[in-house]
């Protein structure tokens, strides 16, 4: 805790502050609509607060107070106690604690010792009381609880004692101070209701005013106006009253108005705005505005010239014992001052700002609020941008307003807030206040923080505390003392840049301001130093000593770089920690990155030295890389730079040194071409490194030829022309400077192209197109002949590559083909000046279209394209190179030249015979009958040719052309099928037209299915049987377009017996079907029953017999299922005569075979046909009478002999599968029948229950229905709880009539507050929640003997019931359920009526 301030720093920053140099915040920040009209005090007071749920205080016992000492009651605030709780002399003190933040400490926190110390002796010496309250203006103030007000200078010193214990034994506690601008003048008030004005200068009694609000209720606001002659006060009832001092004829008289009852809604916080003296003419000062915060809203109004409500603004939903705050500042905005007040209920704080136009109308416009994570409970501006809040933690928070973010919080916990809980509850005066006041009470501080001229003053229970702005300079030094220097120069840093937060002591303009923060952070820094090297670590590890520094020292490079002060971090800084050999390291180290970002240009020629030094020493070649290109190496010892990026293969930077220390641009060169050129020429592959030299080689002649450094930057405008003839001049060497005897003549060019050709000829493009870009701007005879000579060396080039690559065999088709695609381009240009003979062109192309070289065919025809694509083409006669193409079977050459021409026809024979695309001629037909931009002759020929080659196309793909076919000419299919000289190309092509399915499609676009004639669909019929006939049955159920006997005499042909059964099962001849498919089962089984007579002949190959065995099983179940199917399908709609005829002979067929089947060869296949028979007769006995069934099956001679046993296992699998199928519906109608009753008798408990009325009154006249004895009432009652007479519902129209039923009534109340009369929307929205009751009960009460009434109760449902009802009996007693209950009732109604008798005791039946 910091010393006891001076006498003078509590004034030190008055109440005049400069406003103006403080910056602008904008006041447009989410508006409302101005108040033009606003409403008066009397609508505010009338209106009525919101509908919400009342207040009630759970824990009533709170509010006894018979018993309870008002001088001794505890409250619930936190880490506190209440003016009147003398136990916390017993409380041990803790340290408060200070959260710093990234802003560093922004309060300075300072006990006022003198005030302190006089509150505690006045509290043992007169017994004046703990402290209550706290004013603060030209004076401090202290009010206490035995009534006493100590009244003290700035200097601490106590001046006067205002007041005695017998005023305090009569009036109470002091519970409220104000002191008026002029600091003549204090008002206290206090806990019993009365305000004692006195006179400061003489401390006389001037005023004893009794009368000023109701009786028994206690002062917890008086404040004065600017006006010294008025007043305003709150009181514990929640009223607020204005105080108007005259003095008439020597005799001093209060009169008091009141501005709001608490009967309207109680005011607990009242906040006059205060002008400072500097703006005492503002043109809102003449209104002398007030806020006052009730429990739920917000009001502003004026009080002059009269009394005018300004705004009101309601909190919202917010928690019930969270304190209204409020507080007005004087804040500039847009090149003015006008008064904004901050209030909060809660953790959002909201901003009001008030200002004339220049009309001279007021608007009040709602700025953008605060939303904090706590609550507050004080709230105060310490200036224009910076507030100070109080949690309810008791803990301080500093918040910057514009930028919202919190600078600082405090732990208040030591001072021991005094809270003003018992003049809230009005403890002195019987505690008879509202709860929802008394809750507010116990966060209540109104009294103990207070702000002063940019100070805040807090009262404790026995010291007194201040917080005052700490100055720039003071913050950062704050950090210095605990020894924080990065944070120090982070904030000093956003000082220098004007982003700081509550900025204190920085004047004058900008430049000034920065320079004084420089000076002060040159200072940190050397101290920063300073502090590195005392705090080294002078023993233990390297990587220890290291870390220290590598903390630390990059910060200080940074800051010097920032404030650019190189000369302070190459001279000062360096000599002070080069002291340090770990420290010099770390130094040179961390000026690596800002290097590489340019951030840092030019080192002096020592430090460089050093650098350089130091990463040669640690192996750190990479970073000298890095380094030395961007830095001026002039300085250097040129030789041995390069001599250790050589050594090291630091090409980049090697290649910088020689350009920019010598301007030396040739030597690079060569040492790179004496690395790549050996290996090339003997024809060995280079290394890795080899090609990174080699492709580092290219990217540097296409930057000199272009007049760019390497690796970054450009090279100086003088030396552009100069360098690019060097760089000519060198690659055109006709030898190298240490050529030997065996050494090729352009031994530079000669290795490049062996190296890539590719991209050295795009070097050489580029650089080409360069020049051609310039020669539009030369403008001197310089120029001009500089542009000459670079043309020359184009040409120049152009030869040598002609003479090396064209006399030389050693290069590949490729690599000839670029050279003449790069000489196409150019000489393709408008502006070329290259010459090349044309013969050579000619050699190029007997070169590549070689027939007698079949290697790399695909290569040289690519080659070949990129030539003619790139502007070849006019180099060669086309006749000649269509011919040649053609020979060499360059089919893609053929079709550019075929492009070239028009001649899209001749392009399909190049697609046929090109093995590698003879799939993508569909494509390419599609796309050009598709596309616009071709004639329709074009397309003709096109598709003639197309027409011509149709049978080959079908070949390729089926699909595809038979999509071409039905996108483009579907009426040429019939011709199409007449070329098609294949009878299995024709059952393809029509396979994919009809049916698509058939087939896996690859087509960029949705098949399209073409209705053809009958015939066609008959003719794929025909060949789909020889060709595919497991495809036929598909074909024949997805397709309509053949005809039914046509179809079925061509099935019959081809003995495919399941398509002609389906044929005729379509036609309607289910019987004809059904022989069909029995003589195919019978064929079937007969060849088992033959097979299995075979095998028991031939003993050796049972085996293989049994393998076949299976296989003949597979068919005879595939034929009965299919069979079966069909039986099932035709039992739909016949009668029982017809299906027997159906059933009894499939099953005989399935019957016969078994009797064949003798001995115990056959038990296998007997067993399978047994099975087979059970499959049949489960099936059929959904049709076919159970005694019907056993009774053919009695007369079979296979199973009418013999015992019963042989029959056994049919009849039992016949009467389990009944006895299963009839526990499974025994089973459900119990169940519905238990859940039926469930739901009937929950409808009939829920529809019996007893209603409540929430009151005694008909909700529509208001008459309690008790009182209304004179005629026979029926009264209405809801589940919602309302209540109505019958006849005021029937006026309303809230009830209508159900025929036959009853009459149905509407909640009036609920269905209008849901937007709509009860009678409209009775007939429209019955459905609604709480618009009609779950039950209704109509309640008739008359008058009898004795004044008894007799309440008759009929309940009744309303149309939402009744359709909820029909829908639950819907639900329960659906087509499904009563077809299973009636089939019961039929079949086993004789046998087990008592098992599905509905009527069980307890089932609800009844429908009502």
């Amino acid at each position: 805790m910091s010393e006891s301030p001076d006498a003078r720093s509590l004034v030190s920053a008055s109440s005049q502050l400069n406003l103006m140099d403080i910056d602008t915040i904008d006041d447009k920040e989410f508006d409302i609509p101005q108040v033009d009209t606003p409403p008066t005090l009397e609508s505010i007071l009338n209106e009525p607060e919101d509908e919400e749920e009342p207040f009630i205080l759970e824990d009533t016992s709170l509010m006894n107070t018979e018993s309870i000492d008002a001088h001794s009651c505890e409250t619930s605030s936190l880490a506190s106690s209440d003016s009147g709780d003398r136990t916390h002399l017993k409380r041990k003190r803790k340290t408060i604690e200070l959260t710093t933040a990234v802003h560093g400490s922004v309060l300075r926190h300072s006990i006022l010792k003198g005030i302190s110390a006089q509150i505690v002796s006045a509290a043992d010496k007169v017994d004046a009381g703990l402290p209550t309250a706290l004013t603060v203006s030209g004076v401090i103030v202290v009010g206490t609880s035995h009534g006493l007000a100590l009244v003290f200078d700035l200097n601490q010193a106590l001046r006067l004692c205002l007041g005695s214990t017998a005023t305090g034994a009569e009036y109470g506690a002091v519970s409220a101070l104000s002191i008026n601008h002029d600091c003549t003048r204090l008002l206290c008030g206090f806990a019993k209701g009365q305000i004692t004005m006195w006179d400061l200068a003489n401390g006389k009694l001037l005023r004893t005013i009794t009368d000023a609000n109701p009786p028994g209720s206690a002062i917890l606001h008086v404040k004065f106006t600017d006006d010294p002659t008025l007043a305003v006060i709150n009181d514990s009832g929640g009223s607020v009253f204005e105080l108007a001092f005259r003095r008439v004829m020597g005799m001093r008289t209060c009169e008091s108005r009141c501005l709001f009852s608490g009967s309207k809604g109680e005011v607990c916080n009242i906040e006059p705005l205060h002008t400072p003296p500097d703006l005492k003419d503002h043109p809102i000062t003449q209104y002398s505005l007030l806020a006052m915060a009730s429990l739920t809203k917000i009001l502003v109004i004026g009080l002059k010239p009269s009394l005018k409500v300004w705004m009101t603004f309601p909190y919202g939903k917010v928690d019930p014992s969270s304190v209204p705050q409020l507080t007005w500042h004087f804040v500039p905005s847009q090149k003015a001052v006008n008064p904004v007040l901050a209030f909060c209920r809660g953790v959002t704080v909201h901003f009001l700002l008030v200002k004339k136009d220049d009309i001279g109308t007021i608007h009040v416009i709602k700025q953008r609020q605060l939303q904090l994570n706590c609550d507050i409970i004080s709230l105060n501006w310490i200036n224009s941008r910076t507030l100070v809040a109080v949690d309810s933690g008791e803990k301080l928070r500093v918040v910057d307003r514009p930028s919202q973010e919190e600078l600082e919080t405090i732990d208040m916990a030591e001072v021991q807030l005094v809270y003003n809980s018992s003049h809230f509850k009005s403890l002195a005066t019987g505690g008879n206040v509202s709860q929802a006041l008394a809750l507010v009470g116990e966060k209540a501080c109104y009294q103990s923080v207070c702000s002063y001229g940019g100070q805040m003053i807090i009262l404790g229970t026995k010291s007194a505390h201040v917080m005052t702005l700490r100055s720039w300079r003071e913050r950062v030094d704050c950090l210095l003392k605990q020894e924080r220097f990065v944070e120090a120069l982070s904030l000093a840093w956003s000082f220098h840049e004007g982003t700081a937060k509550a900025v204190l002591g920085l004047f004058g303009d900008p430049a000034k301001r920065k320079g004084i923060v420089a000076d002060k952070m040159v200072e940190i820094l050397f101290q920063y130093a300073e502090h590195a090297l005392k705090k080294c670590p002078e023993h233990g590890k390297i990587q220890v000593m290291e870390q220290h520094f590598q903390d630390m020292v990059p910060v200080m490079v940074d800051y010097c770089l920032l404030l650019q002060r190189t000369e302070l971090l190459f001279n000062q800084l360096y000599g002070r920690l080069g002291e340090n050999c770990v420290a010099r390291g770390v130094f040179l180290e961390s000026l690596e990155p800002y290097i590489v970002s340019e951030r840092l240009g030019c080192l002096n020629a020592v430090v460089m030295r050093d650098l350089l030094a130091h990463l040669q020493d640690n192996n750190m070649m990479d970073s000298i890389g890095n380094c030395l290109v961007h830095m001026d190496i002039t300085s250097l010892d040129i030789q041995q730079v390069v001599q250790m990026c050589w050594a090291n293969q630091l090409y980049d930077a090697m290649i910088y040194v020689f350009n920019q220390g010598i301007n030396d641009f040739i030597s690079p060169m060569e040492k790179l071409f004496q690395v790549i050129s050996p290996p090339l020429r003997q024809g060995r592959a280079l290394t890795d490194e080899q090609v990174v030299m080699g492709n580092k080689l290219l990217v540097y002649i296409s930057c000199c030829l272009a007049g760019r450094a390497y690796p970054l930057g450009d090279i100086p405008e003088d030396l552009v022309s100069q360098v690019k003839n060097q760089v000519f001049e060198f690659l055109i060497g006709v030898h190298s400077a240490d050529a030997g005897p065996d050494e090729d003549m352009f031994p530079y060019i000669r290795t490049l192209l062996h190296f890539d050709t590719r991209e050295f000829l795009n070097v050489l493009a580029l650089v080409s197109s360069s020049l051609q870009k310039h020669q539009d701007i030369v403008l001197t005879f310089e120029d001009i002949k500089n542009d000459k000579q670079a043309l020359e060396y184009q040409q120049r080039i152009v030869d040598i590559l002609l003479k090396v690559m064209v006399e030389n065999s050693n290069f590949t088709p490729s690599q000839v083909g670029c050279l003449f695609t790069f000489l196409a381009r150019q000489l393709a240009k408008p502006d070329n000046t290259l010459f090349v003979n044309r013969k050579l062109f000619d050699q190029v192309l007997e070169f590549l279209c070689s027939p007698d070289d079949d290697s790399r065919h695909t290569e040289r025809q690519q080659v070949l394209l990129e030539l003619l694509q790139a502007g070849g083409v006019i180099q060669f006669d086309e006749g000649r190179l269509l011919g040649l193409a053609e020979k060499a079977e360059f089919y893609q050459i053929c079709e550019f030249l075929y492009e070239q021409k028009h001649q899209y026809n001749k392009i399909i024979d190049c697609y046929l015979r090109d093995p590698l695309r003879k799939e993508e001629v569909f494509n390419y037909i599609h796309n050009l009958l598709s596309m616009p931009g071709y004639s329709e002759q074009e397309k003709q020929c096109v598709w003639n040719q197309t027409l011509q080659h149709i049978q080959e196309l079908v070949t390729i793909n089926p699909a595809k052309s038979s999509d071409l076919v039905a996108v483009h000419f579907p009426e040429e299919v019939e011709p199409i099928i007449t070329l098609l000289q294949d009878d299995h190309l024709v059952f393809q092509f029509l396979q994919c037209l009809l049916d698509p399915s058939s087939s896996s499609r690859e087509v960029p676009h949705p098949p399209v299915l073409l209705k053809l004639s009958p015939d066609l669909n008959e003719l794929l019929i025909g060949l789909m049987c020889r060709f595919s006939p497991r495809q036929l049955l598909v074909f024949l159920k997805s397709s309509q377009e053949y005809r039914l006997e046509e179809a079925i005499q061509i099935t019959e042909q081809n003995h495919l017996h399941e398509a002609t059964a389906y044929l005729l099962e379509k036609k309607g001849d289910a019987l004809g079907a059904f022989q069909v498919l029995l003589q195919t089962l019978k064929d079937k089984l007969a060849a088992l029953t033959s097979q299995q007579e075979e095998g028991a002949q031939q003993r050796s190959g049972e085996e293989e017999d049994s393998g076949e065995e299976g296989v003949v099983l597979q068919r005879v179940e595939e034929a009965l299922s299919d069979i079966i199917s069909l039986c099932h399908r035709s039992s739909q709609s016949l009668n029982p005569q017809q299906r027997e005829v159906l059933w009894f002979p499939l099953l005989e067929v399935m019957m016969s075979p078994q009797k064949l089947l003798k001995g115990p060869d056959a038990r296998r296949t007997s067993e399978a046909l047994k099975e087979l028979t059970m499959n049949v007769l489960n099936r059929m006995s959904s049709f076919i009478p159970l005694p019907a069934i056993i009774q053919r099956i009695l007369q079979d001679p296979v199973y009418g002999k013999g015992k019963l046993a042989e029959i056994q296992g049919l009849i039992l699998g016949m009467l389990e599968t009944f006895n299963y199928e009839q526990t499974l519906l025994e089973t459900t109608t119990n169940l519905l029948n238990h859940d039926l009753h469930w739901s009937l008798s929950h409808l009939r408990a829920v529809v019996s229950r007893g209603l409540h009325p929430r009151q005694d009154q008909c909700n529509i006249c208001l008459q309690q229905y008790k009182r209304r004895n004179d005629s026979p009432e029926q009264i209405i009652i809801f589940s919602c709880g309302h209540l109505y007479h019958c006849h005021c519902l029937q006026r309303k129209g809230s009830g209508q009539m159900d025929p036959g039923l009853f009459q149905a009534w509407i909640c009036y109340k609920c269905t209008s507050s849901l937007g709509g009369r009860g009678g409209d929307r009775a007939a429209k929205e019955t459905g609604r929640g709480r618009s009609s009751s779950l039950a209704q009960t109509k309640v008739s009460s008359r008058e009898s003997v004795g004044d008894v009434k007799k309440v008759f109760v009929e309940t009744t449902l309303d149309p939402q019931q009744s359709r909820s009802w029909d829908q639950l009996r819907c639900l329960y007693r659906g087509p499904s359920r009563l077809a299973i209950l009636s089939e019961i009732s039929h079949c086993h109604g004789n046998e087990k009526s008592g098992l599905l008798n509905p009527a069980q005791p307890g089932t609800g039946t009844d429908d009502s």
